[in-house]
C-alpha cells in the first residue's frame, strides 16, 4: 500500500481509515521500502515494549524499510541499541534529565523564555517557531551540554536544514550534517582539554575512563542524540500545544483561566498533536503476531504513536482537544526501555513556554489566512512556521 503522500499531507485521516479497516497494514516508507504499520493503541503499546521487536540494524532483513541512515559516527545511538549496550549508555545519561535535575532548570528556562519574549517586544505579527519555540529549547540543551554561546547560532542554522529542509538544495542536509560532525569533534577536544561542570565534560570522563565504558562512535553518536533528539520533539511539543490552543479558542480560554491545569493541559495537548507520528522502525527477532496479523522476523515494523493516540478505543472523542481529560497512558513520548530520556526536560520546557507565552500576551491570535506551515514528514509531526498576532496589556 503506497500512501506516503497521504500519510504527510492528512495524516489522521489516513491512520482513522487504517485503524478502523485493520491494525496492521503493509506500506512502503519513505525509501519506497515495504513496513508494517501498527495503528491500534494497545498493539502500539504492546509492541513498544516487546523485547522480541529490537531496534539494532543487524537484524532487519535486506530489502526493508531502515529509516534514516547516519554516518557510523552518529549510528551508535541510543536509537539503534537494545541490551545491554541500551542499558548501559542510558544510566550513564540519564541522571541529567531526573524529575530533580530538571526542577533546577526551571528557573533559567523561564529567564531564557521571557528574554525571547522581551525581543519580541510588546506588540506586533511573529513567527513563533523561528523566534521562540526553537530558539528556547536550542538555548537548554546547549547550556546543559556545554556548547559555547558563539557557537549556539550555528549550531541553530544546521538544525533548521535538517529540519525543515530546501527542496531546491538537496546537498544542503549533508553539509549541514558534515558541519556538525566536524562541529562535535572540536567540541569534544576542547572538553576533553577543559572540562566543565556539564553533561558533555562528564560523558567524555566516561569515555576517558579506564573500564572503557564509552566508545568514541558512542560518545559523538550521544552528542548528536542529545543535541538534535533532545530539542526536536520539543521544538514540536511547543509548537504543536501553540497552534492547538490558537485552534481551540475555548480550551485556551479554560488554560487562561486556571494557569494550574499547565501540567495536565500539556499532556492532553501532546496527546493530540504529539511531535511524533511513528516511533523508531523496529525488526523482530522472530515471527511475531501483531493485532492478529504475523509479521517475519527481520521485516520492518512502524508503531504510529500519532494513531494510537487518537485510537477511539482508549480516548473518547479523540481527535476533540480536552485540558479537562485525562491523558494518563498516552504514548506522544514513547512507552518501555525505549522511553524518551528527555521527558521530564521536554514537558517542563513546554509548560514553562506555554505559561510565559500567555501570561504576556493576552491578546494573542493567528495571523493571516494561511497561518502554519507543516514540515513534510512521515515520521515527525512539527510546524516550520507559526504567524501569530500579539499584544501585551490587561485583556477587555
Amino acid at each position: 500500500m503506497d500512501l506516503a503522500d497521504d500519510l504527510i499531507s492528512d495524516p489522521y485521516g489516513v491512520y482513522d481509515r487504517l485503524r478502523t479497516t485493520s491494525p496492521v497494514h503493509r506500506i512502503k516508507g519513505t525509501d519506497g521500502q515495504p513496513a508494517w504499520l501498527v495503528t491500534r493503541y494497545a498493539d502500539v503499546r504492546a509492541g513498544l515494549a516487546d523485547p522480541r521487536l529490537s531496534l539494532d540494524k543487524t537484524n532487519a532483513l535486506p530489502g526493508n524499510y531502515q529509516g534514516l541512515q547516519l554516518p557510523s559516527a552518529l549510528d551508535a545511538n541510543l536509537l539503534n541499541m537494545d541490551p545491554p549496550d541500551h542499558t548501559r549508555i542510558r544510566r550513564l545519561v540519564g541522571r541529567a534529565f531526573t524529575t530533580s535535575r530538571v526542577e533546577q532548570l526551571r528557573a533559567p528556562i523561564r529567564a531564557i523564555a521571557d528574554k525571547l519574549l522581551d525581543a519580541l517586544g510588546t506588540e506586533g505579527t511573529a513567527d513563533l517557531i523561528t523566534a521562540y519555540a526553537a530558539p528556547l529549547p536550542i538555548a537548554v540543551i546547549c547550556e546543559l551540554l556545554g556548547v559555547p554561546g558563539e557557537r549556539r547560532g550555528d549550531f541553530r542554522g544546521w538544525v533548521q536544514t535538517l529540519i525543515a529542509p530546501d527542496p531546491g538544495r538537496p546537498q544542503a542536509g549533508k553539509e549541514a550534517m558534515g558541519a556538525m560532525m566536524r562541529f562535535f569533534a572540536e567540541l569534544i577536544a576542547h572538553k576533553r582539554h577543559a572540562p566543565a561542570d556539564d553533561l558533555l565534560s562528564d560523558m567524555i570522563a566516561a569515555h576517558d575512563a579506564q573500564d572503557g565504558r564509552l566508545s568514541e562512535d558512542e560518545l559523538m553518536s550521544l552528542v548528536f542524540l542529545i543535541l538534535n533528539a533532545g530539542f526536536e520533539n520539543t521544538i514540536q511539543l511547543i509548537g504543536n500545544a501553540i497552534w492547538t490552543l490558537l485552534q481551540h479558542p475555548e480550551q485556551l480560554a479554560a488554560l487562561r483561566a486556571d494557569p494550574s491545569k499547565t501540567p495536565a493541559a500539556v499532556e492532553e495537548l501532546a496527546r493530540v498533536e504529539g511531535p511524533a507520528l511513528l516511533a523508531i522502525r523496529r525488526f523482530p527477532t522472530e515471527d511475531i503476531t501483531l493485532g492478529g496479523v504475523t509479521v517475519p522476523a527481520g521485516e520492518t515494523v512502524l508503531l504510529s504513536l500519532s494513531a494510537a493516540n487518537r485510537d477511539p478505543d482508549r480516548f473518547a472523542a479523540p481527535d476533540r482537544p480536552d485540558i479537562e481529560r485525562d491523558a494518563t497512558g498516552h504514548l506522544a513520548l514513547g512507552h518501555g526501555i525505549h522511553y524518551c530520556l528527555g521527558a521530564p526536560l521536554a514537558r517542563a520546557e513546554t509548560e514553562i513556554a506555554l505559561t510565559a507565552l500567555l501570561d504576556r500576551y493576552p491578546h494573542l491570535a493567528l495571523d493571516g489566512d494561511r497561518p502554519a506551515a507543516w514540515r513534510r514528514s512521515q515520521r515527525a509531526r512539527g510546524l516550520t512556521s507559526l504567524r501569530v498576532s500579539f499584544r501585551s496589556g490587561p485583556s477587555v
